[in-house]
């Protein structure tokens, strides 16, 4: 079988970036010919130097590297991520059997998906975030510190004030959000959900979307060993960006309510604030590094997160290693942790976060959690080669019942078909009427 794995960048600058290099490794392992095609030119992730893995870098741009008219329009409709994305599988020896895109918002644009649904092959997306639905990406109001309960491109959503940064964003991410549905008009779009609370709300807030939903959870590349001892840990630590919707906040001043250090591995806008209150801060770490200081320095990890987040990674790195997780109730990986068990599944808020905290300080409990969390995990471990199965599985059902389809065998075949004479127009690069 030959995959064409397509992200923005070939190596780990977040979750997405890091599953679609470990996915592509995996397939390429599991015995898959794999091509990857980045759509920026930067550093590449040494996972990617495989023999049956083909790299292919379409250099473009980041569009928050532009000029910002430039860069807002590319956001919206990159027809030249278009053209070149269209040459790249143009020029694949091999026709791939399936086409799987991880990210599209920091240079492809929609403007890639008519290319990709013209191809004749199943394409498949991974969820990492909602900008599928969402025009901010996030499904979170910003300006009120709270999920969004609107429906996306309603009236009320267009007149929210939602996004991080200006209205003016705002406008160009609707523009980018009706472009999407323009160009995904009449297709039946496959999706995989790395959380079953990914799939709840997308379910119920994709709009005209038509979407086949399916369920993998992300690989956790974590070697097994000897387990970490959190009793001895002297930190809750956090890891990942620094931002009010991750709730990097939240850990720092519930640490100090509960009289235990805060220890953030990771940067952004909160960094300086941090610092200022006395938190223990260290700059982004390599994920080997990151795996030292939770297994020497954590008495647990703590993802607070406010928004609905999908992921993340860390969570299963530190049950993985024998470390309590404490979870917002609306993370994703919320999902794997027992509360009371291998660690507490709290509100994100102070109060909360500090009595869960709070109960850590207690030596027999973290030891117990952390115990638990442990031999939790390595009973049904989450595999780079368990990944790559399931995925070469889907692959192959998906691509069954597409053949089927296109042979008229099949009773999805009375639903409406598949659109793939989009890449006839809308592959050429023009902006579409919206």
């Amino acid at each position: 079988m030959h995959v064409v794995i397509l992200a923005e960048f070939a190596a780990a600058s977040g979750g997405a970036e890091k599953v679609a290099v470990e996915s592509a490794r995996g397939l390429a392992e599991a015995g898959a010919t794999v091509t990857y095609i980045q759509a920026i030119t930067g550093p590449v992730d040494s996972l990617l130097d495989h023999p049956r893995l083909h790299r292919i870098d379409l250099a473009l741009p980041d569009v928050w590297s532009l000029p910002a008219w430039r860069g807002a329009a590319s956001g919206i409709w990159n027809g030249e991520a278009a053209a070149r994305l269209a040459s790249a599988l143009d020029s694949l020896p091999v026709p791939p059997d399936c086409l799987h895109l991880h990210q599209w918002t920091r240079a492809l644009s929609p403007a890639v998906l008519p290319v990709l649904l013209g191809r004749g092959v199943p394409l498949v997306l991974t969820l990492h975030d909602y900008a599928l639905t969402c025009p901010n990406g996030v499904d979170y109001r910003f300006d009120r510190a709270e999920p969004c309960a609107l429906v996306p491109l309603s009236g009320a959503c267009l007149a929210a004030a939602c996004d991080p940064k200006s209205r003016l964003h705002k406008l160009v991410r609707v523009g980018r959000a009706a472009a999407l549905r323009v160009a995904a008009r009449g297709a039946d779009l496959d999706v995989v959900h790395v959380c079953d609370g990914s799939h709840a709300r997308v379910a119920g807030r994709s709009g005209a979307l038509r979407l086949r939903h399916h369920r993998i959870d992300n690989p956790v590349r974590v070697e097994k060993r000897a387990p970490a001892m959190p009793a001895l840990g002297d930190a809750i630590v956090y890891v990942g960006r620094l931002t009010p919707e991750k709730g990097a906040d939240l850990v720092a001043e519930a640490a100090r309510r509960a009289g235990l250090p805060a220890l953030f591995i990771g940067a952004g806008p909160l960094e300086a604030r941090l610092r200022a209150e006395g938190a223990e801060v260290l700059g982004w770490r390599s994920p080997e590094a990151v795996e030292a200081i939770l297994h020497r320095r954590a008495r647990a990890l703590c993802a607070p997160s406010r928004w609905v987040e999908t992921g993340p990674l860390t969570v299963y790195e530190a049950l993985a290693q024998g470390i309590p997780v404490v979870a917002s109730r609306r993370s994703g990986a919320a999902e794997k942790v027992a509360d009371g068990e291998t660690g507490f599944v709290v509100e994100p808020e102070v109060a909360a976060l500090a009595g869960a905290f709070a109960a850590l300080k207690a030596d027999a409990l973290t030891a117990r959690l952390g115990r638990e969390a442990y031999d939790r995990y390595w009973q049904a471990p989450l595999t780079l080669a368990d990944h790559a199965l399931s995925l070469l599985a889907l692959y192959r059902r998906i691509g069954d019942e597409y053949k089927m389809r296109q042979c008229d065998m099949s009773p999805a075949a009375a639903e409406p078909a598949v659109v793939h004479s989009m890449g006839n127009t809308l592959g050429k690069g023009r902006l579409p009427t919206l």
